[in-house]
């Protein structure tokens, strides 16, 4: 039995009891203390904890100094940091200052219990602080879980000096995450330069990647300094990498495996150290099966790798992000805030939004720019958004359905066929028995199935109760 001693730091009583109750219930000493004074004492007066649990808000102190506080004195224990208010600046500051991992609450206590054991035989190394790490104002926004993951990741994956790849359908934001991921790392004091490889004809981009000299080419009368360059230090965010031409892959595979390149025309070698971040829509590992893309580069870009949801997984989100972006465009516009009533949130949140954050942030000026009122309604929902919004509501989960189909085949899924006509059925099932309370026979009377090919179906995973 591990009787290992952990210190439960939180204000509420509530929280304190639940974990202490989880912790001693697998075998481990448990101690509460309600606020970070307190435990600042006993750690003064006696032997520290084998592992440490905080929040973050608590009164008299933040629950980030007294991390950081805790890490300086004794940089090996590993500290669990917890808050029911998940945001990038939050969980970057955790793990900037040296957390173990991030948990936002309310949390699942088996999960507690298995990151307790993967803090305690391995405790993490402090990871190096950041000061004056620029303030991150960008519409990467969220309060769903889909997001708190999204800060997750970025807060903990900013601090590695590796390569990260990310995915996402148009318009998610991948640049935004590119930027969070500089902004929050030790590069932060070093610049962030961004090229889209779709937007730049493919006999210029080598020139834009690695410069060129003078007389290179025809028109290349003056030596130029590539992007590799021009980051020096920093980051390299190379939008759409799926559309680089295989040439220019292959020079790109050397410059990450050995950090260095010369200029079109030129003789010298330069030597760059630059983070590289690709972003793409494309399923990449299909990409590789038509050979159109190199599978030991993305080998390489695939060090660490985040799928950015698109809106319509995390629609609760919507509200937040349009009054964000109205407030944007009446500090730009110089007038009042505009806010959208419920008719036009409920409008907003249906709608499927096939070109994501970006797609939303521009109705929400179109709509905050073409009306004088601050409450807007679905009237004043321009453009084909609304006629669509409309159709969609209409044709209700075929639309969805057919949304679902385009996802997965653009994200390189094989057996979609299977995989769509799985979840199908499994909540036509779970909706019926919902609907009976439990009730097989009745559930399966109502679908027109047998009620032994309902049970079949169901397998080992409903423990409901037959109907007498």
């Amino acid at each position: 039995m591990n009787t290992a001693e952990i210190w439960l730091v939180d204000d509420d009583a509530s929280i304190r009891f639940v974990l202490s109750e989880a912790l001693q219930d697998a075998g481990y000493r448990a101690r509460g203390f309600e606020s970070s004074g307190a435990a600042m004492d006993a750690l003064r007066t006696g032997a520290p904890p084998a592992l440490m649990f905080t929040d973050i808000r608590m009164p008299g102190g933040s629950g980030i100094d007294f991390l950081e506080t805790v890490k300086q004195a004794h940089p090996g224990l590993p500290m669990i940091v917890m808050s029911a208010f998940t945001d990038i600046r939050n969980t970057a500051s955790a793990y900037r200052g040296g957390a173990f991992e991030y948990v936002a609450k309310p949390f699942d206590l088996d999960e507690v219990l298995a990151l307790v054991e993967k803090a305690l035989p391995k405790p993490q190394p402090p990871v190096a602080r950041v000061d004056a790490a620029p303030v991150l104002e960008t519409a990467l926004l969220g309060k769903t879980p889909a997001m708190r993951e999204l800060f997750r990741q970025i807060g903990r994956l900013a601090q590695l000096p590796l390569s990260v790849l990310i995915t996402g359908e148009t318009g998610t934001g991948k640049e935004l995450v590119a930027r969070a991921l500089h902004q929050e790392s030790p590069r932060a004091a070093r610049p962030f330069v961004a090229l889209n490889t779709a937007a730049i004809p493919s006999e210029l981009l080598e020139s834009e990647l690695f410069g060129h000299e003078a007389g290179a080419f025809t028109g290349a009368s003056t030596r130029r300094i590539g992007r590799f360059e021009q980051a020096q230090g920093g980051t390299l965010f190379l939008d759409e990498i799926g559309d680089m031409p295989l040439e220019l892959q292959t020079r790109l595979l050397r410059v990450l495996a050995e950090g260095e390149f010369y200029r079109v025309g030129g003789r010298e070698l330069i030597k760059v150290d630059v983070r590289v971040i690709a972003a793409t829509h494309q399923p990449l590992e299909a990409l590789v099966g038509s050979k159109r893309f190199r599978e030991d580069l993305l080998h390489r870009l695939n060090v660490l790798r985040i799928r950015l949801p698109p809106l319509r997984e995390r629609r609760a989100d919507i509200p937040l992000l349009a009054q964000h972006f109205f407030a944007a465009a009446a500090a730009q516009l110089q007038t009042k805030t505009r806010s959208a009533d419920k008719a036009l949130l409920d409008a907003m949140q249906a709608y499927a939004w096939p070109g994501n954050v970006r797609e939303l942030e521009n109705a929400c000026w179109r709509m905050a720019s073409g009306t004088s009122h601050e409450r807007l309604g679905l009237a004043d929902w321009q453009g084909d958004a609304l006629p669509m919004a409309s159709t969609e509501r209409a044709a209700g989960w075929e639309t969805q359905l057919a949304q679902e189909t385009r996802t997965l085949l653009q994200q390189g899924h094989l057996s979609v066929h299977a995989e769509l006509k799985a979840r199908f059925e499994q909540s036509l099932l779970d909706a019926a028995l919902q609907h009976t309370q439990g009730h097989r026979q009745q559930a399966a009377q109502l679908l027109g199935l047998g009620r032994n090919t309902l049970t079949r179906k169901l397998g080992v995973k409903h423990g409901r109760k037959d109907e007498a």
